[in-house]
């Protein structure tokens, strides 16, 4: 990739003229080329022997112009007649206004599209002998020294040497300074007290004497560091036709994988990954996948974002990555695209014993190229079944992307009209987050580690449909019970109900704080209320008694009483529901009952 591109590619800036300006203004265009590198080299090429020489995009065709100008009508005709005369434009040139033309990419950081339009005097005639033909063949410049292998120069000879230097050789220093972390003002071309500091700055940190002038050599270091990055990204535009997309990638980290709509997969082997998105649909929708990319292991928990009328952005971060997502409504459909990047290594300071994480600065280059250069190339869309027929189904995965899952998944009660759940110390214990029903932040308020139950609270007010009611005596022994719990660790989005019956009123080593049952139980169910056939709450199932020397049968489970918990929860603050009523529900009355006062608790790390 060529330096000029680079620099393009990281500082593209945007630039609109009006109907009156474009009027106004008038170029010879000299000729046009299909990709970005053989317009950049054209425009290389004519500027060896030609002023005012330009690169612009034209419009969304995906092509590249280079062009002279800008002009008077007059001015633009007599140029083109007279270089074309002299053979060093192609026969095929021609005049025209500004108005296919978009963004400026020769030279880098110009805004021709915004200057006045010059006259042009008749230059003299040159000898014949001088006229080559460009349009045809490039003169080979003659070779020239490496000035990675250039003497060391003083200061005096180094500011000579960068007396040469051109406007857009200047900016491209800053550029590479601005890059290394030295230089954090305009690209400008101006060397002032900011550049000789950052040019100062970068000379102490390489061993070089600070003098606040980068010899031939530094500069040719300096230069050679930054296009290495560049080559090793290989950014280069890329236009999905299936997607309705044109954008800059890492070409050289990521190439195109597969389609799962709504996404187009592109990855590589450095762990970098670039995801299109592209679907049918309206602002419902746009929002729809707002909440379900948040789900997703590429999209940590940690992290900014916002949502307004048209688009949204989320970012997130944990130990393994961070990843940028954009999405919009354009053309009657939602588009988009997420960018994943492995973390960098963990760096301890071992003065402070602080650990840091290595910050890939490709990462920040990649992220600016992109959101500069996404389009909609149009109405184009992937289609609903794209990727059908070879994608691996899975519940733990959406278009091929893994849903982020939480370490623990159990039960809980509502027993606030605020949202307080009862849960098990088991449930809760090593959380570094926990949440309700995987949508709600919960903290833990207080804990009993003798029976083993705590109280969350959300950390904003929930409203439950209903709250537990706490039987206030105990059942018969040998009636039947059910547990309501999310047994298969929240696969399923409601709870189920395993049934049972009331084994003893008290622990196996007498304890009266718990009661034991005969049920089959799953690890989800801990935490989950126990009910009588009225759908009174008669205790809590705790978790499952491990280690010692002894093994319990599998139909063996320990419920904390329903006046145990009250107790708790007054302990706690929190005044309890209290019935005396039993009763009889349907099936379908009693699993109604249960979804809406038991709750999915997660553990996160």
């Amino acid at each position: 990739m060529s330096r000029a591109v680079a620099a393009f590619i990281l500082f593209v800036s945007i630039f609109s003229t009006s109907a009156a300006q474009a009027q106004q203004s008038y170029w010879v265009q000299v000729e046009a080329n299909a990709t970005l590198r053989e317009a950049e080299a054209a425009a290389r090429r004519y500027s060896q022997a030609i002023a005012d020489v330009n690169g612009f995009r034209l419009g969304q065709s995906g092509w590249y112009a280079v062009a002279l100008g800008p002009y008077t009508e007059t001015g633009a005709t007599e140029t083109l007649l007279e270089l074309r005369g002299r053979g060093l434009l192609p026969g095929d040139a021609y005049v025209s206004d500004s108005t296919a033309y978009g963004q400026q990419f020769w030279p880098v950081g110009a805004n021709a599209l915004g200057a006045a339009p010059m006259a042009v005097e008749p230059a003299a005639p040159e000898p014949a002998e001088a006229s080559q033909e460009l349009a045809e063949t490039a003169p080979e410049p003659a070779p020239e020294p490496d000035p990675l292998q250039a003497p060391e120069e003083t200061r005096q000879e180094a500011l000579r040497s960068e007396q040469t230097l051109d406007f857009d050789q200047r900016k491209e220093l800053q550029v590479a300074l601005q890059w290394e972390g030295y230089y954090r003002s305009m690209i400008d071309g101006a060397f002032g007290p900011g550049t000789r500091g950052a040019m100062s700055a970068w000379q102490e940190a390489n061993g070089f004497e600070i003098t606040g002038v980068l010899t031939t050599r530094q500069r040719a270091l300096l230069l050679k560091g930054y296009y290495d990055v560049l080559d090793s990204m290989g950014l280069a535009s890329v236009t999905d036709a299936e997607a309705g997309i044109e954008i800059t990638l890492p070409a050289a980290m990521v190439g195109f994988s597969r389609y799962e709509a709504p996404f187009a997969h592109y990855e590589g082997d450095e762990g970098v990954r670039v995801i299109l998105i592209s679907q049918r649909g309206d602002r419902a929708t746009l929002y729809g996948l707002y909440d379900i990319l948040q789900t997703l292991e590429v999209v940590p928990v940690e992290g900014e974002r916002r949502r307004r009328d048209s688009d949204f952005t989320i970012e997130g971060a944990n130990d393994e990555l961070i990843s940028y997502t954009y999405a919009t409504l354009a053309d009657g459909a939602v588009k988009g695209f997420m960018l994943i990047w492995p973390q960098g290594d963990a760096v301890t300071d071992p003065e402070t014993g602080e650990t840091t994480r290595e910050i890939d600065r490709r990462r920040a280059m990649v992220l600016d190229a992109m959101r500069s250069s996404f389009t909609s190339t149009g109405a184009a869309v992937l289609d609903d079944n794209a990727g059908l027929d070879t994608t691996t189904q899975s519940i733990d995965l959406i278009s091929g992307l893994e849903i982020r899952r939480a370490e623990k998944a159990r039960s809980g009660v509502y027993v606030s009209a605020q949202g307080a759940v009862l849960t098990t110390t088991e449930a809760v214990a090593g959380c570094g987050r926990i949440t309700l029903d995987e949508s709600y932040d919960a903290t833990v308020a207080a804990t009993d580690d003798t029976i083993g139950i705590a109280l969350l609270r959300p950390t904003r007010q929930l409203a439950p449909m209903r709250v537990a009611e706490l039987l206030t005596f105990e059942p018969r022994l040998q009636s039947e019970l059910a547990v309501a719990g999310y047994s298969y660790g929240g696969r399923l989005s409601s709870p189920t109900l395993t049934y049972g019956k009331l084994a003893d009123v008290r622990g196996l080593a007498g304890e009266d704080t718990i009661a034991r049952l005969d049920i089959r139980a799953q690890d989800g169910d801990t935490g989950g209320p126990v009910l009588d056939q009225g759908g009174a709450v008669v205790g809590m199932l705790l978790a499952s008694l491990t280690g010692g020397e002894r093994l319990l049968p599998a139909d063996v489970g320990f419920a904390a009483k329903s006046a145990t918990l009250a107790d708790f929860l007054a302990a706690n603050g929190v005044t309890a529901s209290l019935t005396e009523t039993q009763g009889a529900l349907t099936p379908y009355d009693l699993s109604a009952l249960a979804a809406d006062i038991t709750v999915l608790v997660s553990c996160w790390e």
